[in-house]
């Protein structure tokens, strides 16, 4: 291994890879490796595997909850604030930029039609997630029937933290009993107690600090104002955010568009094309989110400040559990991998995932897709119905293609969404809206 870098150093090394990570966690991840393991030897590959496995265990951006571990192993808790702070401020100043020239000119005619051919690309974004996600986590018949009853669960209106519950038990369940270590620990550990006291420590302060703004915005503008009810949610979010940005998306358009109604499902999937093209976790589409529902309701503040302080929020409210939880665990990685039921239970998790997903994409269809749905209740359950007249033909057109480029030719998110912009933006050229 290497000397650990300077502090000064290993912020250029991560402001680097913050205004480049694009596409999500898996080339993030792989950035990251390259950096930390391949080029500069600041830790080991099995190192950095065990610190990715208890990534994967918690809630939030994995990629970001790593570079944050790979900062603290190498400078302390400074060392992990910069690490991890860098990897997603680049992002974070972008959605925001693009978030307030979404919300000044999206019904512009132009502007419109572009961002209705991203959203037919979205579509198979989603629909290429699942088969990717599926043919990697899908491996047998308990698997299959966590994500098939995801699926349903969430088509019906069961609310997703209940999903991430159940599917939680559903894996401690189905998952076949992990063997016994062949060394496990019998000497006992000195220091341990300590670490313990270090630990609390650490978490009790890290939550203090991130439920801080929640208390002072209610203090200040009451239980019903719109900063504080994004801050309630979106601090409740980062509990349940298992499964990456998708997921978090599911639950955002249970809230976001059918309980507050702070937007509608195109813009939601506006929001996920905006983050997929933009460096930085995919989950800064929270950040999005929470622009717009302040934007729209922003008295007693002006909508870009009330816009400025609903994204602020957002981040803070959704990344500041990553902080908390890597600082509290980093001392506890090599134990925890050792935890097999913790393993069982994001087994079963990574399995609801995928069914999660699929009913987003469906959901999402019949949003963009249909000009007139309804819903037919059965008690606690709802079901989407369609008017098949209302179908846009356009939508429908350019997902098709988008179709082709994904499952025919394999090409990647940036080139989808560049496609649906491009023929989003041919629609007025040819007199179809």
């Amino acid at each position: 291994m290497s000397t650990p870098p300077s502090l000064a150093s290993l912020a250029r090394q991560f402001a680097r890879i913050g205004f480049l990570s694009f596409g999500g966690p898996a080339p993030q991840i792989a950035m990251l490796h390259d950096l930390a393991v391949d080029r500069q030897g600041w830790i080991s590959d099995q190192e950095f595997l065990r610190a990715l496995n208890v990534c994967h265990l918690l809630p939030g951006p994995e990629a970001m909850q790593l570079a944050t571990w790979i900062g603290w192993r190498l400078g302390g808790v400074r060392g992990g604030l910069i690490a991890g702070g860098l990897f997603v401020l680049p992002g974070v100043m972008v959605v925001f930029a693009l978030s307030a020239l979404y919300a000044y000119a999206a019904d512009l005619a132009l502007v419109s039609a572009a961002f209705t051919g991203v959203q037919a690309a979205v579509l198979i974004v989603l629909a290429s997630a699942v088969a990717r996600l599926g043919q990697r986590t899908l491996k047998s018949a308990g698997s299959l029937a966590i994500a098939g009853g995801a699926f349903l669960g969430l088509l019906f209106g069961l609310p997703f933290p209940a999903i991430v519950v159940l599917a939680g038990l559903a894996g401690l369940w189905l998952t076949p009993k992990a063997a016994t270590p062949d060394q496990p620990e019998v000497v006992s550990d000195p220091e341990k107690p300590d670490q313990i006291r270090r630990s609390t420590i650490t978490l009790l302060s890290w939550l203090a600090l991130w439920l801080a703004p929640l208390a002072l915005v209610f203090v200040l503008l009451g239980g019903e104002h719109r900063l504080t009810e994004i801050t309630s949610f979106f601090s409740w979010l980062a509990i349940v955010s298992f499964g990456g940005a998708y997921a978090v998306l599911a639950f955002m358009a249970q809230a976001g568009v059918e309980q507050y109604g702070w937007l509608s499902a195109g813009e939601m999937a506006d929001g996920l094309a905006l983050a997929e093209s933009t460096p930085g976790p995919l989950i800064l589409v929270t950040q999005f989110t929470g622009f717009l529902a302040a934007f729209r309701e922003a008295a007693p503040f002006t909508p870009l400040v009330a816009g400025l302080m609903g994204s602020l929020l957002t981040v803070w409210a959704v990344f500041a559990p990553s902080f908390m939880a890597i600082f509290t665990l980093a001392p506890w990685m090599e134990r925890l991998n050792r935890v097999h039921t913790l393993q069982s239970a994001l087994n079963g998790i990574s399995s609801a995932v995928v069914g999660v997903i699929a009913s987003l994409a469906v959901w999402f269809a019949t949003q963009v897709m249909f000009g007139v749905t309804g819903e037919i209740g059965f008690g606690p359950f709802r079901l989407i119905t369609l008017d098949p007249a209302s179908i846009n033909l356009a939508v429908l057109a350019i997902a098709g293609v988008c179709a082709v480029l994904a499952f025919a030719f394999k090409r990647g998110v940036m080139t989808l969404v560049a496609a649906g912009l491009a023929m989003g933006l041919a629609l007025p050229l040819a007199g179809i809206v």
